[in-house]
């Protein structure tokens, strides 16, 4: 157990498990989901409004910030936390994703990568010690190592040497953290779809010892049963006493998948995408508000939703404005599902608290199955 980083945990039900996290910014309970504020903003939302939903921790992303408007200048402003108006937790990702799938020209070598920025071209260095350095500037409760993101599909033998270079990284930064009470900093397991490769990556990490454990280069095309085999090779292989944390997932079958799979932090950025989009995830599935179907029903989005967005307005006026492209439209979709995604989080902590987690599953996914309200 990290005394950084107190991680206790109350109850489980199967590898599941009901949890707190104790960070310098407050107390994360979870499982929980961490909604995605990648450039200081959870986008279409003010930070009240974000904490409105329930959430108490909140994910930034090194890339972005690195690039505009720069660590150096949010530290000089009073660090991430003061500068975007959120009290509450921040993790943040290390930026070898957004490296990945966003920069130009980039190169990967043992020093670490170099790249184009995707906003003007300019060259930048990102090596393990830099990306801890950043994170430390902006003042993140949690840290994550600089890690390589392998590609899908990849041969087990590319996937192996881009593992190893991570668990290299991941030795570097952990030297390179500066360990203090409420801050911490968590491994990243890689290995793509090869069990036998992630069980050795969770070993690594855990010789070099980290604050917690997270599960990446998943949600990547591999589909679910993969992404969950994945899982159920990975999770007997991390500590039991410090928290595990599944990268960019997912769709809410996904979160209840994983949870039942023991699997304590989640990220992504799909309710908060969806919300922009006119799409709306309720407790009998997704719902188009762009679909005529809705333009003239004046019942709420979910009838067992207490947010801003079912409490106060129908299905025809969310339709009216993902039609007439109004930003508010963003706006209260993505208040929406955030709500439920945190709303889905706190059910599932209370069914591991009763010995009944599956048993919701079974009830989540039957109500899924059902689909939407039939039309008036």
């Amino acid at each position: 157990m990290s005394n950084a980083l107190p991680f206790t945990v109350f109850a489980e039900d199967g590898p599941a498990r009901r949890a707190r996290l104790q960070t310098a910014h407050g107390v994360v309970e979870t499982p929980c989901f961490m909604p995605v504020g990648t450039a200081a903003t959870v986008k279409a939302m003010t930070p009240e409004d974000v904490a409105a939903t329930g959430a108490k921790i909140i994910l930034g992303n090194t890339y972005h910030l690195m690039l505009r408007p720069t660590a150096e200048r949010v530290a000089e402003l009073g660090g991430l936390h003061k500068f975007m108006n959120w009290p509450r937790a921040i993790l943040t990702d290390s930026g070898g994703f957004q490296v990945m799938s966003l920069a130009k020209l980039r190169n990967i070598d043992e020093r670490g990568v170099t790249f184009r920025s995707h906003l003007d071209g300019t060259l930048y260095s990102l090596t393990p010690e830099r990306s801890i350095e950043i994170q430390h500037m902006l003042g993140a409760d949690i840290a994550m190592v600089l890690d390589e993101c392998t590609p899908f599909p990849v041969s087990p033998e590319e996937s192996l040497v881009s593992m190893e270079r991570s668990m290299r990284w991941a030795e570097r930064c952990r030297a390179a953290f500066k360990a203090r009470p409420g801050y911490g900093l968590f491994g990243i397991v890689q290995g793509s779809v090869f069990p036998v490769q992630r069980m050795h990556s969770a070993e690594s990490l855990i010789d070099i010892g980290f604050d917690g454990y997270a599960i990446g280069g998943l949600a990547v095309g591999e589909g679910q049963e993969t992404m969950f085999m994945v899982i159920d090779a990975t999770v007997p292989v991390m500590p039991a006493d410090a928290p595990r944390y599944l990268m960019g997932v997912g769709k809410p079958d996904d979160l209840v998948g994983a949870v039942q799979r023991g699997i304590d932090l989640f990220d992504c950025v799909i309710p908060t995408r969806s919300g922009r989009t006119a799409q709306a995830f309720t407790r009998r599935g997704t719902v188009n508000l762009r679909n005529a179907r809705h333009g003239n029903d004046p019942r709420p989005l979910d009838p067992d939703c207490g947010c801003a967005a079912c409490r106060n307005y129908s299905r025809a006026y969310l339709h009216h404005l993902a039609r007439a492209g109004e930003i508010l439209s963003a706006m209260l979709l993505t208040q929406h599902n955030l709500s439920y995604y945190a709303e889905l989080m706190a059910t599932m902590r209370d069914a591991i608290s009763k010995q009944r987690l599956d048993d919701f599953a079974d009830e989540f996914a039957e109500q899924q199955a059902q689909g939407d309200l039939p039309p008036l």
